[in-house]
This record gives C-alpha cells, structure tokens and sequence, in this order.
C-alpha cells in the first residue's frame, strides 16, 4: 500500500501478510480443539505473546477464546482453569471477515461488537488469519508515520520528483 492512498485503505490481507512475515510460525492463527482446557489455552497463548486462540472443530472455527474470557467466566467465578474445557467459556458466536476488507471497516466493526479479534477467512470460509485491535493500531501508527516521514521530507525540499 502506498502511504498516498490513504491512511485507512489498509487491507487486511496486508496485515495478515506482514505479520506472517515477521512471526517464526509463519503467522499460523493459533487453534484449539473445544475440548481443551483452558489452562492449555491460556499456556499456549502465553508462549506466543497474544491474547487469543481461535477454537476449531473439525475445518470449522467453533469459537474463540481470550483474556477476557479467562477473567470473567474463570477468575471471576472461581472455577477451575485445569477443569474447565474451552468450549464451556468460548464465544461461539464469532464474527469473521474477508481478506478484501479494509482496515477503517475493521476497525468500525470491532468497536460496534466490542471485541479485538477478528479471524480472517478465506473464499472456502478457511481460516487464513487473525486481525486484532493491536494490529490495526500499529499499522495506523506505521502509517502515520511514513506520512509524517514524507511530509517533512516535501516541506525540506528533499522530496523525490
């Protein structure tokens, strides 16, 4: 994406790109199995540095599981995080995007449903990333400035022609 095009036009293909880049996974969305404890969960997320895991049954996202889920309906309530099976705490109802769509609409999106993650699927409805909050975030900020970067450079007259 050209810093020109706007701050916004940002795809989430293009996120799910760079960090597939920089991750030594590969940028594999990390997966679960609904009959996982959630202390695994929390284990593996931990391990990775990130605050999700997306539950799969089969080919299928079933869920997916977050920090948020571990506080409220574990710590708050005094269960078990060894006992506990992910899919008893899980949000099922999971809303996905394309990689076509556009960073602004994420963004918009996220704060309307009051999540941070959003899964990433494919034509086939494959799962083919994660975008969170932090992400969009950083590239708006990356973004911000490279354009600060070119604005100055154009006010210096050291702008390319």
């Amino acid at each position: 994406m050209d810093v020109r095009d706007g701050l916004l036009d940002t795809r989430v293909r293009d996120i799910v790109h760079s960090k597939s880049a920089l991750l030594e996974s590969g940028g594999a969305v990390l997966t679960t199995e609904p009959s996982a404890t959630v202390f695994d969960c929390i284990g593996r997320m931990v391990d990775r540095d990130i605050g999700s895991i997306v539950v799969v049954a089969g080919e299928e996202i079933a869920g997916i599981f977050t920090e948020r889920h571990d506080m409220r309906s574990i710590a708050l309530k005094g269960r078990s995080s060894k006992e506990t099976e992910v899919r008893e705490v899980m949000s099922s109802d999971v809303t996905t995007v394309q990689p076509d769509r556009n960073l602004e609409e994420c963004l918009h999106l996220m704060t309307e449903l009051r999540c941070r993650h959003l899964p990433v699927v494919g034509d086939n409805d494959e799962l083919v990333g994660l975008v969170s909050i932090g992400d969009c975030v950083k590239r708006i900020l990356d973004t911000a400035h490279q354009e600060i970067d070119r604005l100055r450079r154009y006010t210096d007259r050291s702008y390319p022609t």
